[in-house]
């Protein structure tokens, strides 16, 4: 196995202090949801987010929020940005509808401003598996949106 002591590697970081976070959360399965929105800010305060530097902002379903995204990016007030919602299946070609289509425009938000973007749109086939999901992909979002501002910062020479 090859040894790379040698090379220099950026570390994941997780301080989270100074970061401005926004959450968009759909209220479409609202109880799943919002154990994610619970999970996710328990977690960026864990990691040092303060309660001001985080918005949230509620949208009616999964295929909403890449726009609200979208105006959180634009707006250049926040380090990173986390998706929450629900997809769950029902008997009809709608989910994979929303589930393709929400996960594509939560990715080319982030890509297009270059702003990290934690997605945890929960795809589950049962509401019993996003109840089980929901509080640590709530709580992984967080930490995936703080680590990812931290390696910009870092791959940019950045610190802030």
């Amino acid at each position: 196995m090859p040894h790379f002591d040698t090379i220099p590697e950026t570390e994941p970081r997780l301080a989270g202090q100074g970061l401005r976070i926004g959450l968009i959360m759909s209220r479409f399965n609202t109880d799943v949801c919002e154990g994610l929105l619970d999970a996710a800010v328990a977690e960026l305060r864990r990691l040092g987010v303060a309660d001001a530097d985080m918005h949230i902002a509620t949208v009616p379903g999964a295929l909403e929020v890449p726009l609200a995204l979208q105006a959180m990016a634009e707006s250049g007030r926040f380090h990173a940005l986390i998706a929450l919602g629900a997809v769950i299946r029902g008997e009809t070609y709608h989910f994979e509808l929303v589930s393709n289509e929400s996960g594509a425009g939560v990715t080319r938000v982030g890509l297009d401003f270059g702003i990290p973007v934690a997605n945890a749109i929960l795809t589950t086939d049962t509401d019993d598996q996003a109840l089980v999901r929901m509080s640590e992909k709530g709580t992984d979002a967080a930490r995936v949106a703080v680590e990812m501002v931290n390696l910009q910062a870092a791959l940019k020479g950045i610190t802030e």
